[in-house]
């Protein structure tokens, strides 16, 4: 008997599950398959937690017959599965479906967990970050136990893969699922059973695997910023040799703080406060003075026009540091451009994809005080002194939207020129006012020296042109060789404009700002329900303006009428009426 108990205990097939999962779920007295001899034997009672105590092993040939013959039916049936998985999901044939579907009529047939009968589901995902997560919360929702999971790169696109589990449930809750798992999914079969979509998600599917089976994900709702925001080059401890900050246990601690914040922020949850050292304030003290007694001879008016309001509103002074969410609820009032946290350097990618949606990633941190004028880094010294002026101006939000709309889908070489044209505009870009030279890129005013250097003789500047801007290296340790400048914003925006139809995707976007959502315009119903909204826009614009028309021809009216009034009327007016 103890070698029969050994042999129950290294069993293939029945071990893990008499061992670990089904030891309350079996039945006493029933007949039991162990081994690979066509052996069975008789469960006498369950020991919970341990393992199944066999009283006897009974012989092949006390079985009944048809006992043995579902269970062949059941190994043959689950064998052809395993030949199956991860090799296609096509349909099967009439008599394969039909010995499926015997089995739901083979008694003594458990679920490990009781939950249900033991079912396989097949569904695609795009590949991107949250995808395969936001599914299997939909089986959580619904209790749904699942057994096994396995995926594979799918056949039908290299951008998806193919996600097979087998799951125990009943059919109530597996038809819900089925339900919510249409809505998610890109495709989905049930027994090898392919599932049509359900209308809402059906074209949606048929252009993502034909058209951007091969294009890089972008965020569609600005809630998707949270999969791509703490995706970040360097935060706190990472920081390079070369950093000023880099022997500096204290400060590196402080910056991890500060990456923790960023890491847990959630859209639309209010920005953390900080609570600045006597050494930060200081820091962003001395930034502050230096860099206000430039801006009135050196920042476009465009600037110096909202340097006022962020003082009253945000408190913008040098012996306060300024908190995230009070200016990015000023920014919200303004443009519609709202802060999100970050720990430090994005990709351009990501970086740009927020800028589609009006959301600007801003640090929390400030520089190391050993260099309060240098940082090789962007920092909230950088970010609200040099960004966040301009991101208050419409038409400077708009640019900078465009330019984020222009990367999403892209591929990596047209992102990386549009991050390029982004550095020598939004960073490092100079304009004419009033026949002057004037300053608007953010980084050149957040570093006193290189300010001062742009505007000077010594500076090389020549008008911006998009296919020639995006070609120049960016250089950040040192003054660039190279500034360019344009007559307006307006201008700036037109070439970019220009610039972006040449960026080759299968589709274009358009923001919403109603449901802050991202439209993929890829099919002709798209394109109307856009030139509707449009249409609807157009609509008031022209009613705006008739009524401005009126007015001015009632004015009109009224002046030529004073006028007659005041005029002396001749001897002959007067007899002749």
């Amino acid at each position: 008997m103890e070698a029969y108990k050994a042999a129950l205990k290294n069993s293939a097939f029945c071990g893990p599950e008499v061992m670990q999962n089904g030891i309350e779920k079996r039945e006493v007295g029933k007949i039991e398959h162990v081994g690979k001899n066509d052996q069975f034997v008789k469960v006498d009672h369950v020991v919970k937690q341990e393992h199944v105590k066999v009283d006897q092993f009974v012989k092949p040939e006390n079985v009944k017959a048809d006992e043995v013959v579902k269970r062949n039916q059941f190994a043959k049936v689950e064998n052809f599965r395993r030949k199956r998985r991860c090799k296609s999901i096509s349909a099967q044939s009439i008599n394969e479906i039909s010995d499926l579907e015997h089995l739901d009529d083979i008694d003594g047939i458990y679920s490990p967990s009781g939950l249900g009968k033991t079912t396989s589901i097949v569904f695609s995902l795009k590949d991107q970050v949250g995808c395969l997560a936001n599914a299997l919360k939909i089986f959580q929702e619904h209790h749904i136990n699942v057994v096994r999971i396995e995926s594979r790169r799918s056949r039908r696109s290299d951008s998806m893969y193919d996600i097979y589990m087998d799951i125990e449930t009943d059919n109530i809750r597996l038809e819900e699922l089925i339900k919510r798992l249409k809505k998610e999914v890109n495709s989905i079969s049930y027994n090898d059973l392919p599932i049509p979509p359900s209308p809402a998600t059906a074209s949606r599917i048929t252009y993502l695997d034909d058209e951007l089976q091969n294009i890089p994900w972008f965020p569609r709702k600005v809630s998707d910023l949270d999969k791509s925001a703490n995706r970040v080059l360097m935060y706190g401890s990472e920081l390079d040799a070369d950093h000023p900050g880099f022997k500096d246990k204290v400060y590196r601690l402080r910056r991890k703080i500060f990456a923790d914040i960023a890491f847990k922020y959630k859209y639309g949850e209010p920005i953390p406060r900080i609570d600045y050292t006597e050494e930060e304030i200081k820091t962003w003290g001395t930034v502050f003075t230096e860099l206000m007694k430039l801006y009135p001879s050196h920042a476009c008016r465009e600037y110096l026009r909202n340097i006022p309001q962020l003082t009253e509103f945000c408190g913008y002074r040098k012996d306060n540091v300024p908190q995230l969410e009070d200016v990015s609820e000023f920014l919200k009032e303004k443009t519609g451009f709202q802060l999100r946290p970050v720990a430090g350097y994005l990709t351009s990618r990501d970086f740009l994809a927020g800028l589609a949606f009006r959301v600007f990633h801003c640090t929390q941190y400030i520089r190391h005080s050993s260099d309060p004028l240098y940082t090789p880094e962007p920092d909230c010294c950088h970010e609200l002194l040099g960004h966040m002026p301009l991101l208050a101006d419409p038409s400077f939000a708009q640019f900078s939207q465009e330019l984020g709309l222009a990367s999403l889908g892209a591929s990596d070489e047209a992102v990386q020129k549009l991050a390029t044209l982004y550095f020598f505009t939004v960073e490092f870009g100079l304009c004419k006012q009033d026949g002057l030279m004037r300053v608007y890129g953010a980084g050149l005013l957040s570093s006193i020296g290189e300010l001062k250097h742009a505007l000077t003789d010594k500076s090389r500047k020549i008008p911006f042109e998009p296919v020639r801007t995006s070609k120049q290296e960016c250089l950040i340790t040192t003054f660039q060789d190279v500034y360019f400048y344009t007559e307006s914003f307006e201008e700036a925006k037109d070439r970019m404009r220009q610039y972006a139809c040449t960026i080759k995707r299968p589709f274009a976007v358009r923001y919403n700002p109603y449901t802050q959502t991202v439209d993929v315009l890829n099919n002709t119903r798209c394109i109307a329900n856009a030139v509707s909204e449009l249409r609807g826009d157009l609509c008031i614009v022209s009613d705006a303006l008739r009524r401005l028309q009126q007015i001015e021809i009632e004015e009109e009216e009224e002046l030529e009428a004073e006028r007659e009034a005041e005029t002396p009327r001749t001897p002959r007016q007067i007899k002749s009426n």
